[in-house]
């Protein structure tokens, strides 16, 4: 997730080729200034976000992300997600179901998925950028091959985040604008979906719109709202739905959670994560 407001093509595309540690990140942001030595913010103590915990559901939530037996039928008041064939653990970051959100940090903060890959699709970054956890490499895979037979042409354009890049690049935007305005723009470390290597942004071929507004009218956003659910992917970040995610709308911004869940999700007409797995909206930390 990041956000660039006017960063225009040539600007990406030069950050990108200097290769230089957090570049990619940031890219993420106009003017973004040079990564700071200011520490990354406190992990402990008064005001630091504490995760809620899951909804309540008729079926204990493993340890892992070890499928368990789902219920008969579902009863009133519990989760969408909850009467599929398999669940799946919403709190370890190994699993393809973990929610994240500014109520719901990593466990570990510093989590490091244990099985990066660099998948074989067009790459607009390089460095940890470039990498992905294999099942997500995977999918993208078939994903980016989707869009290819279709006409269309998808890039990776930032994967994998580590809790320091995160960090360098939360400081930064603290830096340029305070914490309030950091807050509405950039994940603070440990509570991005880039650190699980679930989720990566993806760019058009030409390089148009990159991390702005106007990607939504690009053929490699319009193709993939379309069928990112076909290659178990969804939007993130949907349009209007800050009040639940916490984030404006980012048609760049995907996520996996498995053909089965993101099918089910688009044919119920669920936009967010939130809803879909029942474990409350996040538009602000606690």
């Amino acid at each position: 997730m990041c956000h660039t407001g006017g960063l225009s093509r040539r600007s990406f595309a030069a950050l990108v080729a200097a290769g230089v540690g957090t570049a990619t990140l940031a890219a993420c942001t106009p003017g973004f200034p040079a990564a700071s030595p200011t520490p990354a913010p406190s992990v402990s103590g008064p005001g630091t976000p504490s995760p809620l915990p899951p909804a309540a559901s008729t079926t204990a939530e493993p340890a892992s992300g070890s499928p368990v037996s789902p219920v008969s039928h579902a009863p009133l008041g519990v989760p969408p997600s909850s009467t599929l064939p398999q669940q799946h653990s919403l709190t370890d970051p190994a699993s393809q179901w973990v929610i994240v959100n500014k109520h719901r940090p990593l466990s570990p903060l510093q989590y490091v998925p244990g099985d990066l890959v660099q998948p074989d699709v067009l790459l607009a970054i390089s460095g940890e950028g470039a990498l992905l956890n294999s099942t997500t490499a995977a999918a993208a895979e078939k994903l980016f091959a989707g869009a290819a037979a279709a006409g269309v042409t998808l890039t990776l354009a930032s994967g994998y985040r580590s809790f320091r890049t995160q960090a360098e690049t939360y400081n930064g935007y603290v830096n340029a604008s305070g914490q309030d305005s950091a807050d509405t723009a950039s994940a603070r470390p440990g509570f991005s979906e880039h650190q699980t290597g679930w989720a990566f942004d993806i760019g058009d071929g030409g390089g148009a719109c990159s991390f702005e507004q106007c990607f939504d009218e690009q053929p490699a956003a319009v193709w993939t709202k379309a069928n990112a659910q076909t290659y178990g992917f969804v939007v993130r970040y949907p349009s209007m739905r800050e009040d639940v995610t916490g984030y404006i709308y980012e048609p760049w911004h995907v996520r996996f959670i498995g053909v089965e869940a993101a099918v089910d999700m688009a044919t119920r007409g669920i936009g967010t994560l939130e809803e879909y797995f029942g474990v409350g909206a996040a538009p602000g930390y606690l």
